[in-house]
């Protein structure tokens, strides 16, 4: 039986997600089920995020940037 493996790098550590290829099944929908647990662990999103250093005076501004937009769209519709 295939599997399909994705090694993914998590600080000093490795991690491994794995997906066995059920019998009749396409190589595509493989690969689309991989990409999705991959979506689902958010592993795609952290090695963007990871991708170009972000000192942490500017990882906090972006952060707290978010948290006011979020808080001033909850304010807006609490009412509804």
């Amino acid at each position: 039986m295939a599997c399909l493996l994705a090694i993914i790098k998590k600080g000093s550590e490795y991690l491994l997600t794995e997906i066995r290829v059920r019998k009749g099944e396409s190589l595509d929908k493989a690969l689309r089920r991989l990409k999705k647990r991959l979506d689902r662990e958010n592993v795609i999103k952290d090695a963007r995020n990871n991708r170009y250093y972000e000192k942490p005076c500017t990882r906090r501004r972006r952060k707290m940037k978010v948290a006011k937009f979020s808080q001033m769209l909850r304010t807006r519709y609490a009412d509804n």
